[in-house]
């Protein structure tokens, strides 16, 4: 037994990192090199951008989780349908302005698309501070699996009443952006709209890092993280600190709304349910708590569905996400990076 446990903590450690890593990648190699080698690099390119526009949307909606997570240890499943009604209350929003299919894409158009994204973060933002005042502080102090439930009871609800706003069905989202294709290498190429999915991506994890690091809330939501009865002896608000972290990660996961819709074109009312799954996943990989680690591991999650819609089966693809969940939880509890943990 004692043999057992020094294994699993030399695993849980750099180790296990390490194992993971060389693990992962022989069995990439096994599984995909024959057919990289088949398909040739042009190929490999074309799924390599797919990857990067899947893992920058999986990203900014697993820093969502990872922030909920890292200030009350609480896993928000409502998060992945909080990132739908982003994409759902954006369509009024953009018929409020004008924007159609149809209409020629320019200055005009684009920063009405920016207006539309701080609205909807906004809106977003509102209402993941309700839910958090509603359905998660009576219970902050409960025991962890009373949040838990009602955080499944809160997805209940969401999807409920996207069910009754655009019905049941896969709803077309407005196709508004060019969707110009520019060369890469071969015959691969790479489109407008995954440079701006990954442009967002970067410039809202570039911007939560910056305010996190450096400004006084960011400073209260890092204080409250590591110790909050000690941060509230020192003064700080903590229902304040803990419902800003709930309104910037729904403004993320509406953005992240935004952009699946604009980039797929379709939506529907379970849409949260599978992508926050994956989000989750990609969060705890790249170490749940940690923002650079949840950006890390959106990335990851994105590259492994490509890779595996490219060039193995579309049906094995959740089958390798769920895979790398458990061997992460297992060998790996703290991620990748590394959770987020107070200095004593």
């Amino acid at each position: 037994m004692a043999a057992v446990i020094r294994v699993r903590k030399s695993l849980s450690g750099p180790l296990g990192t390490r194992i993971l890593l060389l693990l992962g990648a022989a069995i990439l190699i096994v599984l995909v090199g024959p057919r990289i080698v088949s398909e040739g690099p042009s190929f490999f390119l074309q799924i390599l951008t797919y990857g990067f526009a899947d893992g920058a949307i999986y990203a900014l909606v697993a820093l969502g989780y990872t922030m909920v997570y890292g200030i009350i240890e609480l896993i928000n499943f409502a998060h992945g349908d909080v990132f739908t009604m982003g994409a759902v209350v954006s369509m009024p929003v953009m018929g409020a302005f004008g924007l159609a299919e149809g209409n020629a894409f320019g200055l005009s158009v684009g920063l009405t698309l920016v207006a539309v994204f701080f609205i909807v973060m906004f809106l977003t933002g509102v209402l993941n501070i309700f839910i958090e005042r509603v359905a998660y502080r009576p219970l902050r102090n409960a025991p962890r699996l009373a949040p838990l439930i009602t955080a499944v009871g809160v997805s209940f609800i969401l999807e409920g009443i996207m069910v009754l706003w655009i019905g049941n069905s896969t709803v077309h989202y407005p196709d508004l952006l060019p969707d110009t294709r520019i060369p890469i290498g071969g015959t691969a190429s790479i489109g407008t709209k995954d440079i701006l999915v990954i442009i967002v991506a970067v410039i809202l994890v570039v911007a939560l890092t910056t305010f996190v690091n450096g400004t006084k809330l960011g400073k209260a939501m890092r204080a409250t993280a590591q110790d909050r009865e000690a941060a509230q002896l020192m003064g700080i608000d903590i229902n304040r600190t803990i419902a800003a972290t709930f309104f910037i990660g729904a403004a993320l996961a509406g953005a992240g709304g935004i952009v699946f819709g604009l980039y797929y074109n379709s939506i529907n009312f379970q849409l949260g349910f599978s992508a926050g799954l994956f989000e989750f996943t990609a969060a705890v990989f790249g170490g749940i708590g940690n923002i650079q680690g949840a950006a890390l591991g959106g990335l990851f999650i994105g590259l492994v569905r490509a890779f595996s819609n490219g060039y193995l089966r579309a049906e094995w693809t959740d089958v390798w996400i769920f895979a790398i969940l458990i061997l992460v939880l297992v060998f790996r509890p703290t991620g990748l990076l590394g959770m987020r943990v107070p200095e004593k």
